[in-house]
């Protein structure tokens, strides 16, 4: 499709956006989108196609989604005031606890949707990926829940720095499978997991977790997440009496940030403040900024922007945070690129570190590293607006991070050289 390049484009496809025209029929959000996948995978992506069509709009699917949601996830999540750090910004700023969900972050939102949706359209079993660790626990959980085996792929370099999770999953009754080829990180787990998709079409569930894939998964998994977005803007208006001035969110494939960000879309007066990893430079293979340092291209069923060189091949990422450590974006978030309705930057490895320790000692919440991004990013913007009122999604809690953690903010000081003699 034509990229989006005039005002009046822009201003086009933003209407379209408001009005629910995206995904169009081809699953196309403008540009962006699409389902890009091997033929044997076409009737699969089909069938899910028409159950997403026809279960969440069935008013049974959404009462039991809802009442799972309620009495086994924990929802509505609260909506925290932190007034230390509000007095430190110069700023009024809530944080939208995922973190308080049940297995520890936004994933169970979509996992716990996608395994209900699954034993509807018949599946044997769910594989899933997880890159930090958290859509693997609440997928095994999930599918626990429902009854469902679960086979769940994980880089080998991700199960090193996110051991804690590993275990879980395996004590929720999941199979968990190294990925031991390519980056060993989130990506080479999603082509494990679709390889193993494309053994059994028929009798297995992809149960994908961000909201990337081909169609109609950007769609269905923002469709679970939203109901994080609208908890938070109802939270909001009876909370503070007003819509925040910003929304602020960290961005990997993008599934907790595209569910916070949809309920704003339409408030004119909301800037958007989607967050990438940084990582540890600017140079390509040195962050997972795909918004902000890639071009559109062709990934795992999509057309997005991506990490990749000039001769179209895909590159390594890297961030400290493993479930942003990814060199693609959702489609949705492409097009929010595109139309200016949502304005994307970056954090370092650095700042993230530093906005951890600074939750941990200012409010007594230890963020997973991911969302310390968005708090990073936040805290820029408070310093640019004082005494706004700031929103900012928590998707997940930081245990997981801590084998990261006792590598850095908790490792010690080395050893200062005694007078007189030369450190080695």
């Amino acid at each position: 499709m034509k990229p989006i390049e005039t005002d009046a484009e822009r201003s086009d496809a933003l209407a379209a956006l408001l009005a629910g025209q995206y995904p169009d029929e081809r699953g196309r959000y403008g540009p962006f989108g699409g389902r890009y996948v091997p033929e044997t995978l076409i009737p699969a992506h089909e069938r899910l196609e028409r159950g997403v069509r026809r279960w969440l709009a069935d008013k049974e699917f959404r009462t039991e989604l809802e009442r799972e949601l309620h009495d086994w996830v924990g929802r509505p999540t609260a909506l925290s005031p932190v007034p230390h750090l509000s007095k430190r910004w110069g700023a009024r700023v809530w944080l939208k606890r995922e973190d308080l969900a049940h297995t520890g972050a936004h994933k169970i939102n979509n996992a716990i949707g996608q395994a209900l949706l699954a034993r509807r359209l018949g599946a044997r079993r769910v594989v899933a990926e997880t890159g930090a660790g958290q859509h693997g626990v609440a997928s095994a959980a999930a599918c626990a829940r429902v009854g469902l085996p679960c086979t769940v792929y994980m880089g080998e370099l991700d199960m090193e720095r996110q051991a804690p999770n590993v275990g879980r999953m395996k004590l929720l009754g999941a199979k968990v499978v190294p990925v031991t080829s390519g980056d060993r990180t989130l990506r080479a787990a999603i082509d494990e997991a679709l390889r193993d998709w494309v053994s059994d079409p028929n009798g297995t569930y992809y149960l994908l977790g961000s909201a990337v894939g081909g169609h109609p998964y950007p769609y269905l998994v923002r469709e679970l997440q939203s109901i994080i977005g609208r908890e938070a803007r109802a939270q909001m208006l009876e909370r503070a009496g007003a819509l925040p001035d910003v929304v602020v969110a960290c961005v990997g494939g993008g599934s907790n940030s595209i569910g916070l960000f949809h309920a704003f879309i339409g408030d004119e007066k909301v800037e958007i403040l989607g967050v990438e990893a940084g990582g540890r430079g600017a140079g390509l293979g040195d962050n997972a900024a795909s918004l902000g340092t890639g071009r559109p291209g062709v990934l795992h069923g999509s057309f997005s922007y991506l990490l990749q060189d000039a001769d179209g091949q895909i590159q390594e990422t890297h961030s400290i945070s493993a479930g942003l450590d990814y060199p693609g974006v959702g489609p949705e978030h492409s097009l929010l690129q595109a139309v200016g309705r949502v304005r994307y930057v970056s954090a370092s490895d650095a700042e993230a570190l530093e906005s951890v320790r600074e939750c941990c000692e200012c409010e007594g919440i230890l963020p997973a590293l991911e969302s310390a991004h968005a708090l990073a990013a936040a805290r820029r913007w408070a310093a640019e607006h004082p005494a706004a009122k700031i929103l900012i999604g928590l998707s997940g809690r930081g245990d997981k991070d801590m084998p990261t953690l006792s590598q850095t903010l908790l490792a010690p000081a080395p050893a200062a050289a005694e007078p007189g003699r030369k450190s080695k």
